[in-house]
């Protein structure tokens, strides 16, 4: 007897039974939420207590699709969803008048240089070629929106790469920007699994000037890499005029808050050049 003869399964596919149910009799019984499948009905999947079958769901669904597409490792990108492309720059200040947004919108304008950074670092990135086992390397990673994130994925498909988007539902509408790859978008219930799956492929991070959601997640990843949960990586700052003066680093280490070896495990970065240069010599360093 040979292996073809040895059949690979015994049950029937989920998928196949889906399709038979779909042509079931209706009656009061099959009518009924009680009688779906389990995997067919939403309102038991949206229950409370299937929270933490929700979370796995949400952790392995672009696992899986991740390892499909051969993604080995990625470029994370964390920054603002506020600053414009340089060439609407002016469009924000215009908008602004001569009100007390005036002020705001000029600072943002000023930032508009790192759309473009994150671009073209972005697109250096991309370029790197395959691992020996085919898997793919640096792949861009942002969170699916506009501004830095959108510059991200943009750099990414200006050298014709494939680029992944992690968005969250939030309360107002937000899409993915039209950059990110089709079959590498995903949407996040979970804050939490959003950001391990931020981390998990992550071998290099670019933090541009951001708000509450980028110090949210640059400074969990400084903490996971100070306690040892994470294994150290470049992790670059773009902007030290912007990064020194909203936080007091060596003010952390005087009060004795953190160590002075802790601000070793960042630097501060101005083009994309210079940080794509210093993410290679870190990896040449470690061999």
């Amino acid at each position: 007897m040979t292996d073809r003869h040895i059949p690979k399964r015994v049950f029937s596919p989920a998928r196949e039974e889906a399709e038979v149910v779909s042509k079931q009799l209706v009656t009061p019984q099959t009518s009924d939420p009680a009688y779906r499948l389990a995997f067919q009905d939403p309102e038991f999947l949206l229950r409370e207590d299937l929270r933490s079958v929700r979370f796995q769901l949400e952790l392995l669904k672009p696992e899986l699709l991740l390892n499909e597409a051969g993604i080995g490792s990625t470029f994370v990108f964390y920054g603002s969803a506020r600053i414009p492309e340089p060439e609407k720059a002016h469009i924000l200040v215009e908008a602004a008048g001569d009100g007390p947004r005036a002020k705001i919108a000029a600072r943002l304008a000023e930032k508009a240089k790192y759309y473009d950074e994150a671009r073209k670092l972005a697109a250096l990135a991309s370029g790197t070629a395959p691992s020996q086992d085919g898997k793919r390397q640096f792949v861009v990673c942002s969170g699916g929106g506009p501004s830095i994130m959108e510059a991200a994925n943009r750099g990414a498909a200006d050298v014709g790469a494939e680029s992944i988007g992690l968005n969250i539902v939030l309360p107002f509408e937000q899409a993915p920007n039209v950059y990110v790859t089709p079959k590498l978008s995903f949407q996040f219930h979970y804050f939490a699994l959003r950001k391990m799956h931020f981390l998990l492929r992550a071998r290099a991070v670019a933090v541009f000037p951001g708000g509450f959601g980028t110090f949210d997640e640059t400074f969990e990843l400084l903490t996971l890499i100070q306690t040892g949960k994470v294994t150290p990586m470049p992790i670059l700052f773009y902007g030290k005029d912007f990064w020194t003066r909203v936080v007091n680093f060596e003010a952390l280490v005087e009060e004795g808050v953190i160590g002075a070896q802790d601000l070793e495990l960042f630097r501060f970065v101005e083009t994309a050049e210079e940080g794509w240069a210093a993410v290679q010599e870190y990896w040449a360093s470690r061999g």
